[in-house]
């Protein structure tokens, strides 16, 4: 059975209009800590990324980001991290991201995250990987989305074969009995990466 080491999580570098959208990446970061998963993301000290990241390293937990050259400045880098890891380009932080996660969490934010949490949907569906891929539906933030993807089934858009894989989590509390469930039977090289090697390379 495969074990949830490390968690990529996808989120805004703005903190939403909403402070339960804020306490909630921080109960998540919090939460990683207490379990003793590293967190994965995308190395900014702002918005939601800044508060679960801070709250992580705060909470004595392992923190690991991987932020593009460019973004260095715009979204204060966190100084907190344990590890982070300043990348060429995006496709660079995808892949290390991609590589260094056991599951990856979507929690509320804008079209990059949007970007990243349809990119991991993708290569589910196409079979390049098995690893869980989730929404925080804080607030039904995500409920349109899932509206959509519905939609687009119904529509003959996604083959019933094929369903679109995303595990979603109304509340934090959920999280990892969640991803737990989804891993229970999956190989453990499948999960850490011994069977993904090239899976992002044509990124």
């Amino acid at each position: 059975m495969s074990k949830i080491r490390s968690v990529c999580v996808y989120c805004g570098a703005a903190p939403g209009d909403d402070s339960i959208y804020l306490n909630s990446a921080i109960a998540l970061g919090q939460m990683l800590a207490r379990e003793n998963i590293r967190l994965i993301y995308g190395g900014g000290g702002v918005g939601l990324m800044g508060a679960t990241a801070r709250a992580c390293a705060e909470g004595g937990g392992m923190v690991t980001g991987i932020i593009p050259d460019f973004l260095v400045g715009k979204e204060q880098a966190f100084e907190h991290a344990h590890e982070l890891i300043v990348t060429r380009d995006m496709h660079e932080r995808k892949r290390l991201m991609f590589e260094r996660a056991d599951a990856f969490i979507a929690l509320p934010g804008g079209v990059g995250t949007l970007e990243e949490l349809v990119e991991q949907l993708t290569w589910v569906q196409l079979n390049r990987h098995r690893k869980p891929v989730m929404v925080l539906n804080i607030a039904n933030f995500w409920k349109p989305l899932l509206t959509l993807l519905d939609h687009m089934q119904t529509s003959g858009f996604v083959n019933v074969a094929r369903p679109v894989r995303l595990i979603v989590a109304n509340d934090v509390n959920a999280v990892l009995p969640k991803l737990h469930a989804a891993v229970s039977g999956i190989a453990d090289g499948h999960l850490h990466g011994e069977a993904e090697e090239q899976v992002l390379d044509r990124m």
